[in-house]
């Protein structure tokens, strides 16, 4: 059964204000386009093409505004409401009908990755089946994260959230991928001393079970957690960088569907037209040409 894509995009984006006083900040920009746009273009680099967008009751309508249904990119989008900030793993209980009995990947819709070999990565990925799996990635500051540590042979031995004396330097990052049994997993979770459902536990269930893998992302591997000012502008001229200086747009939906085969020549030149004299679609029109 194909694998299903949840972008979590609620929340009430404290870290940001007064940014986020009016605006979601999933829709803030990152250089030239939607916070959105990242994550989700790296569940269709995987492969994904059914997605659910969770999202403030006030903010759904923003996102559909935006996004659509998803038919123009070849995907299927659909969309459900957060009641309140209540943890990661509540994207489950939220997501139960659309996951359904398929596998499920999670992705944070602040977290943006972005690394040479990226798709086959999150492919090879998204086609295991029997086991969880997590990314990480290794940081200067593991104190601010949920940190993994491995045995000598990379095998997952513990997850500690934000630990004092941190075992290592891996954070696990915000993408996840899980079978349909997680749903059971997040129901059955108390909620923590911060009275959210932790997605740690839910991974640890797993470790526990002994169906966890871990992936590290090493050197030539980007990932960015935008959730600060000071995140947002660093993630936004990376991005910058690489679009200027390689001629190459990031996070652009049509290039991916097209590139993924979710849509055709004739279809992406359809929605290059309208907006054929900006520099999004020169860049469109680029891609025509050399196809």
């Amino acid at each position: 059964m194909k694998r299903k894509g949840i972008i979590l995009a609620g929340g009430l984006g404290t870290r940001l204000y007064p940014l986020t006083r009016v605006t979601n900040k999933h829709l803030l920009p990152i250089y030239d386009k939607p916070m959105i746009y990242f994550p989700l273009t790296t569940l269709m680099l995987a492969g994904i093409q059914e997605i659910l967008v969770i999202t403030t009751s006030e903010d759904l309508e923003k996102f559909r505004a935006l996004l659509g249904n998803g038919s123009q990119w070849g995907i299927a989008l659909d969309y459900a409401p957060q009641p309140s900030p209540a943890g990661l793993a509540q994207a489950f209980v939220i997501g139960e009908a659309f996951i359904g009995q398929s596998p499920v990947a999670l992705i944070l819709g602040d977290n943006i990755f972005f690394g040479h070999g990226l798709p086959d990565i999150l492919q090879d990925a998204t086609a295991r089946s029997g086991v969880a799996t997590v990314f990480s990635y290794y940081v200067a500051d593991p104190s601010r994260y949920g940190i993994i540590n491995f045995d000598a042979e990379g095998r997952p031995l513990d997850i500690q959230e934000k630990p004092k004396v941190p075992k290592s330097s891996f954070a696990v990052t915000g993408l996840y991928m899980y079978e349909p049994d997680v749903i059971d997993i997040a129901k059955s979770l108390r909620p923590s001393v911060r009275g959210e459902l932790e997605i740690t536990d839910v991974n640890l269930e797993y470790l526990k079970r002994g169906e966890l893998e871990a992936r590290r992302l090493g050197r030539g591997f980007a990932w960015f957690d935008a959730g600060t000012p000071d995140a947002l502008s660093a993630t936004s001229q990376y991005i910058q960088v690489i679009a200027t200086r390689q001629s190459t747009r990031i996070a652009c939906p049509e290039e991916v569907a097209f590139y993924m085969g979710f849509i055709n020549a004739k279809e992406l030149e359809a929605q290059t037209k309208p907006i054929a004299d900006t520099p999004y679609g020169r860049y469109l029109t680029e891609i025509l040409e050399r196809n």
